[in-house]
């Protein structure tokens, strides 16, 4: 079993930055695609961005493709959502999720494939 714990919201101006971290339990965080999710109020939770186990293959979800980096340290048990030219419309709760797979170059971008959740880290991004 893991647990995730998210860090790195915030409150931040129209075209601002942020890091989000994602901090994994366990001795296999090398085994898992590694996931971001965000939802903002009313609305569905949607994919954001997805690592690989091995961190060579990302995907991204259309809205942030180009301002959304993610990367991960499997020495350090963590994963990474680099977030520039922030908008307001990025304004939700950020969640990070993992899914053990054997295939290291897998990643995954439904919310039905990860077993594991964090609690969540709140962005906000002010106009």
């Amino acid at each position: 079993q893991v647990q995730l714990v998210e860090s790195g919201g915030g409150l931040v101006q129209t075209g601002g930055s942020l890091r989000l971290s994602c901090a994994a339990s366990g001795r296999t965080f090398s085994s898992y695609v590694m996931g971001w999710f965000r939802q903002a109020p009313g609305k569905e939770r949607e994919f954001v961005a997805a690592i690989s186990p091995s961190g060579g293959n990302a995907a991204y979800g259309d809205s942030v493709k180009g301002r959304f980096t993610i990367s991960r340290e499997n020495a350090k048990n963590t994963m990474y959502l680099q977030m520039n030219s922030l908008k307001p419309e990025d304004t939700a709760v950020y969640y990070c999720a993992a899914a053990r797979r054997a295939v290291v170059t897998v990643v995954l971008d439904g919310l039905k494939d990860y077993d594991y959740w964090g609690q969540g880290t709140q962005v906000t991004v002010s106009s």
